[in-house]
């Protein structure tokens, strides 16, 4: 399988803090990855360095799109990151609250239009046409993730488990050839937890897209990851299959521990 994301000898100091180190990690197209390690090992760093949020002190990033160029993307800002096709959620959930579920996804989109501050201001055909190809992909979205019935509805008054399925939404209306997912089950309860495993699944097999998740869900990653890396303060202990990671010591004592004992 090709790689689709790369990243070489990744750093990010704070500091005197090395919250990365040196970290080679790579994803490939058709793979659902799980990346996890203790609270402070650096996950959600990582993820920052690789979308743009920081500038990573030293290392690379590298993403080569389906049926595209190897490109370097070191020091991008976000939304070109993300035009470029890689979109995520966050461990804290940042959906426009005072806007409706279909508003939010409609958000998305704009990385994927054209229509600049003249068409917004006279709203010529052009433009009106593009707005409304903006609410047709939009809603589609919000059908295949299951959300459709809600689209009217304001963000703010979903349960926990839809404005997570929210948050998945809005990162496709951007096209992503990978998605990133920071925690994705947290705070969902099973039943939620086995509805969100299926749609990961369905987003895998039927979108077409990659997934790099961190997850603190145990159960959730050895189920449905391909690989799984591990980090422990801000260095790759480990990586591998479930089977792999499960049997691995250095896991085990790092990370594991008794809950996967025995």
């Amino acid at each position: 399988m090709e790689t689709i994301l790369e990243t070489k000898n990744l750093t990010m100091n704070f500091g005197g803090i090395k919250a990365l180190d040196r970290v080679d990690l790579d994803v490939r197209q058709g793979e659902i990855c799980a990346l996890i390690g203790p609270n402070g090992a650096g996950k959600t760093t990582f993820f920052n360095c690789i979308t743009g949020i920081y500038p990573p002190s030293e290392g690379d990033v590298f993403i080569s799109p389906p049926a595209g160029k190897r490109k370097r993307i070191n020091g991008l800002p976000v939304h070109r990151v993300t035009a470029r096709g890689l979109a995520r959620t966050f461990q804290n959930i940042r959906l426009f609250p005072d806007m409706t579920v279909l508003e939010n996804v409609m958000v998305g989109r704009h990385c994927r239009t054209k229509a600049g501050v003249l068409g917004a201001i006279f709203r010529d055909r052009i433009t009106r046409k593009e707005e409304k190809a903006v609410v047709t992909r939009s809603y589609a979205i919000l059908e295949r993730i299951g959300l459709a019935d809600l689209a009217n509805a304001l963000a703010r008054n979903l349960p926990y488990g839809d404005q997570r399925r929210l948050e998945i939404a809005r990162a496709l209306a951007t096209e992503p050839f990978l998605l990133l997912l920071d925690e994705p089950a947290a705070g969902m309860n099973p039943r939620e937890t086995e509805a969100l495993e299926e749609l990961i699944l369905r987003i895998k097999t039927e979108e077409q897209i990659s997934i790099l998740m961190i997850e603190h869900d145990m159960r959730m990653v050895m189920s449905i990851s391909d690989r799984i890396f591990v980090l422990d303060y801000g260095k790759k202990i480990a990586e591998g299959t479930a089977a792999e990671i499960w049997e691995n010591p250095v896991v085990i004592k790092a990370y594991l521990g008794e809950e996967f004992d025995a």
